[in-house]
């Protein structure tokens, strides 16, 4: 049995040092993933907690702590006290021990499982090993996960392998700490040098391998923000460097102090980091999506978003309530029970949750689903109907849509079909075109509210002006309703925005409120219209390196952009 699988208990409070990675939350280990969802308490700095809280408990105590000064820190400037956030995450200044190594030592004695969460990997983190030596000497258990180390992720993403068949060595130094002894060998050196610095000192590392024998005309690549959706590399040589980031007006900056990785060798040559740049040229690499959805429709299509490189932003335009009489639903709640029906239709997600919200209101579960056939429209209420326990008799072979299910729907047959009733779980707001068509085939409808939509509340003022204001590289309508409501709350996008929608009646709706459509799903699925986007996004990308053109995002393209980025 691991560390990380032991049960709680005095006798059991241990530590784990856990490498995080570069950025990127999908290159944690599966061993990370373990001891996070075992963690009591989660100790980590602000970075890292992005990373990686999403796989503890929500019951989890965070540390959000700082390990040591930030990187050239103001004169008198003090390190930031941690700070414990409960599972509810409402803050409190720790008391008395404010130091890291004491916190995670302190929560281990008490029986509680601690993860210490650091970026890159521990074995190359600054101060884990002190935090490590001082649980050794109290006599504290501990283990350690490794994790992607960011002097090799980050290369890895930018398209710059550090070696080849060749086999060159490689060296790695931190800028900071490096003694002109280190310079001067790596400057010796022939083989490939990965500098770990800051975006302000980057030419000035490049100066100390020039004048420790590096030539001036070697390649070099520069990456910031590396593994995530927001890095930037570029290409030059140690003597061009300071000039491609002054020419690319990103120095001098106020952000100049940020980390960076800078590759220094021919394997980070333009000519083959073209040819080798995956990550960034994803066809929606960096695109800020907006996707009007809730939270939990949005999951999936965010997830596929992502997978292309955008940065999906959720905004809820759409809020879902009880039904003003809940007498209608409760009937027919009990009717599925007694036998009433004969099938039982769901042609979304909320109706799911609001069948299975009274039923659990009930004492019920997915067994009294039994003998009673089950339809769904779209894979997403299949899926949701699926993790309740029920596996869908029917769902629409083509379109998913009522349309497409009534299709698919056996007409009522006397012989064949000992009830004649169709439950029909549904919005407020739902057309009657199911009902309609189950009615011409033969069948009676209990047509229930199940849940009645009303219009969110407007997102916050930034993400209102990011609307209007051309911030949002490309929008997702999924439905009519949805482009009425993101007008109505946020605005109309700007006209540098791409307008992506998932049919024809959608599209409809958005030229009538003076948007222009660029996208639509070849078919009414929201991963159709994911993907669509995606075709649009890499077609552009193609059409400008073609031109011969820098590769730019829609909202680059706005009045002032390049200027407000810059600064």
């Amino acid at each position: 049995m691991s560390p990380t699988t032991l049960p709680a208990g005095l006798e059991h409070g241990h530590v784990t040092f856990l490498g995080a990675g570069p950025g990127d939350p999908g290159l944690l280990t599966l061993r990370a993933v373990e001891a996070l969802a075992n963690a009591d308490v989660l100790v980590a700095e602000h970075d890292v907690l992005d990373v990686v809280r999403t796989h503890a408990r929500s019951s989890v105590a965070v540390v959000n702590t700082q390990t040591g000064p930030t990187p050239d820190p103001q004169p008198g400037a003090s390190t930031p006290p941690p700070t414990l956030v409960d599972g509810t995450s409402k803050s409190a200044e720790v008391p008395a021990v404010r130091d890291a190594a004491h916190l995670v030592m302190e929560a281990a004695r008490g029986g509680r499982r601690v993860v210490r969460a650091v970026s890159g990997d521990p074995g190359l983190d600054a101060y884990a090993a002190e935090e490590m030596l001082a649980c050794a000497a109290a006599g504290v258990p501990f283990e350690v996960v490794p994790g992607v180390a960011t002097a090799v992720g980050v290369p890895a993403y930018a398209g710059v392998p550090l070696r080849d068949a060749q086999g060159a060595d490689v060296r790695f130094v931190d800028a900071r700490t490096a003694s002109d002894r280190c310079w001067t060998e790596v400057g010796a050196s022939d083989g490939t040098v990965v500098v770990s610095t800051t975006l302000d000192s980057v030419a000035a590392a490049a100066g100390e391998l020039v004048s420790a024998g590096r030539k001036p005309d070697t390649p070099m690549t520069v990456t910031v923000a590396g593994t995530t959706t927001r890095q930037r590399t570029w290409t030059a040589t140690l003597g061009t460097i300071a000039q491609t980031l002054k020419q690319a007006k990103v120095l001098p900056s106020p952000e100049g102090g940020r980390p960076v990785i800078a590759v220094v060798g021919e394997r980070s040559a333009p000519a083959q980091r073209d040819q080798l740049a995956w990550f960034e040229s994803k066809p929606l690499f960096g695109w800020k999506v907006l996707v009007p959805r809730t939270k939990e429709q949005a999951a999936s299509l965010s997830d596929q978003l992502r997978s292309y490189g955008a940065v999906p932003h959720e905004v809820p335009t759409i809020a879902v309530e009880p039904p003003r009489t809940p007498q209608q639903m409760e009937r027919a709640v009990k009717g599925l029970v007694t036998g009433r029906y004969e099938w039982i239709a769901f042609t979304s997600v909320n109706a799911v949750k609001a069948v299975r919200e009274k039923f659990e209101e009930y004492g019920l579960d997915a067994r009294a689903f039994a003998g009673i056939k089950v339809a769904a429209v779209g894979e997403q209420t299949a899926n949701a109907l699926i993790a309740f326990g029920v596996k869908p008799d029917l769902v629409p072979s083509g379109e998913q849509s009522a349309a497409g299910l009534l299709e698919d729907w056996p007409p009522y047959d006397p012989v064949f079909d000992p009830i004649d009733r169709v439950f029909l779980p549904r919005a407020d707001i739902a057309t009657e075109t199911l009902v309609a068509g189950l009615i011409e085939l033969g069948w009676e409808v209990d047509d229930v509210t199940a849940y009645r939509t009303v219009r969110a509340s407007p997102p916050p003022a930034e993400t209102r002006e990011a609307i209007k204001g051309g911030g949002f590289d490309a929008v997702l309508f999924t439905s009519s309703s949805t482009v009425r409501n993101l007008v109505g709350i946020a605005g109309k996008p700007h006209n540098v925005t791409v307008i992506a929608c998932i049919g024809p009646a959608t599209a409809k709706t958005a030229e009538e409120h003076g948007l222009r459509v660029d996208v639509m799903a070849p078919e009414p699925s929201v991963h159709k219209l994911a993907e669509a986007l995606a075709d649009f996004g890499m077609k552009r990308r193609a059409a400008s390196l073609a031109a011969g053109d820098a590769v730019t995002r829609p909202s680059e393209r706005r009045p002032g952009a390049r200027r407000r980025r810059a600064t």
